[in-house]
């Protein structure tokens, strides 16, 4: 085997290892970054370590996931990046799979739903948090409180799957006109690996008229992951509003109950939570065969992260010369209040959808309660959630 072969192996077990520890999130994610592969493995530093954040957070997708992705790409190129993802994603997102056919093997085996009554507000508990957590870090003044609220307001009302890339475009604009600045979209000399970008917009272009053309699920279900994937800045957090008013509101692929058992145990899971991807797709994919399940799922889960792996072998390679630009440093102080705001409006929908009992908010609270001291870590939590529900 050769060295390089060697280093290979020792990295992507460096990447296996800090996904067993990495819940809770793209903070926590970084945190758990920061730890093994700066502070222990030395695969970068600090400084160059911020730098890869700061390149996450400009780009659509999965933020921890491109940043892992982007350390694998300095550390051996495009293909440890590859290999990387890889590594970091597929575990879960077969764990997720096989819940989606949980429901049916349920019900042969005359299993109760019930024990899962209580992961619905659980997991609404675990969106206010986020919702909370993100916005007292965005809400800096009246503006942003402003596009925060406005944010909220508008996709609680307007249910339907456009109205999240609008108002997430018009937060950015509103946040660039207002800000006054000139020469924003100031030159700058780059070699771009134009392959990367013209991929990516062949999937979008293409699964779009496809997906309007034919009837075909399958299609239908690439499309809608793929656009979640490109129009999602903020990670899995914010994609759980598109995905609950696409899939459960407008298609009606799931009920509210489904969605939201798949969403509260991905929380308990390590790995990125765009994983939930794998679940969703898959119940979408029910009454065709195992089969066909199978594949909504993998289609599902390759869709939404396909755009942000795209996008990052595209920009990587330039990232010096992009972070000159202004333009796009100054529509992020606009996008993520509109995008904090989302998250409450998808909190509001969900705890309506679960009902609004005793009980429900007592779990909400508590739920939120342990979060926000993190002193007891989110798969105790779904796990303390599941065992209410069975022995109540």
């Amino acid at each position: 085997m050769t060295e390089k072969k060697i280093g290979y192996l020792r990295f992507l077990w460096d990447v296996f290892v800090a996904s067993l520890g990495a819940y809770g999130g793209p903070e926590a994610h970084y945190a758990v970054f920061l730890d093994q592969f700066v502070a222990k493995k030395k695969y970068l530093n600090e400084e160059e370590f911020v730098e890869l954040m700061a390149l996450t957070k400009i780009l659509p997708g999965p933020g921890s996931t491109q940043t892992i992705i982007a350390i694998g790409h300095k550390v051996g190129g495009p293909k440890l990046a590859l290999l990387t993802m890889v590594v970091w994603a597929l575990p879960v997102l077969v764990l997720m799979t096989a819940l989606s056919f949980m429901g049916a093997l349920g019900q042969r085996l005359n299993f109760s739903q019930e024990i899962f009554r209580y992961i619905g507000p659980m997991a609404v508990g675990f969106v206010l948090v986020a919702s909370y957590t993100i916005g007292k870090k965005v809400i800096t003044n009246p503006l942003t409180l402003s596009l925060f609220l406005f944010g909220a307001i508008t996709s609680y009302f307007i249910k339907t799957a456009w109205i999240f890339p609008l108002i997430l475009f018009i937060g950015g604009l509103v946040s660039i006109v207002t800000s006054g600045e000139k020469d924003i979209w100031n030159k700058i000399s780059v070699r771009p690996p134009w392959i990367y970008l013209i991929a990516f917009a062949l999937f979008a272009i293409g699964g779009l008229i496809l997906a309007n053309l034919t009837n075909n699920r399958l299609l239908q279900l690439f499309e809608a992951f793929y656009r979640y994937g490109y129009l999602v800045i903020g990670g899995g957090q914010v994609v759980v509003p598109m995905m609950h008013t696409e899939m459960v509101t407008v298609n009606n692929y799931m009920t509210n109950q489904e969605f939201l058992t798949g969403f509260g145990i991905v929380q308990g899971m390590p790995g990125p939570m765009f994983s939930f991807s794998a679940y969703t797709g898959g119940m979408a994919a029910r009454g065709f065969g195992i089969l066909y399940q199978l594949t909504g799922a993998a289609v599902s889960g390759l869709a939404i992260f396909l755009p942000g792996v795209l996008l990052i072998f595209f920009v990587y390679p330039i990232w010096e010369d992009l972070k000159r630009l202004r333009a796009i440093k100054l529509s992020l102080a606009g996008i993520t209040p509109v995008a904090a705001g989302l998250i409450l409006a998808s909190a509001i929908n969900m705890m309506q959808a679960a009902g609004f009992s005793i009980d429900n908010a007592l779990v909400l609270l508590v739920s939120m309660i342990l979060l926000l001291t993190k002193k007891v870590p989110a798969p105790l939590i779904v796990l303390a959630t599941i065992l209410l529900g069975i022995f109540i």
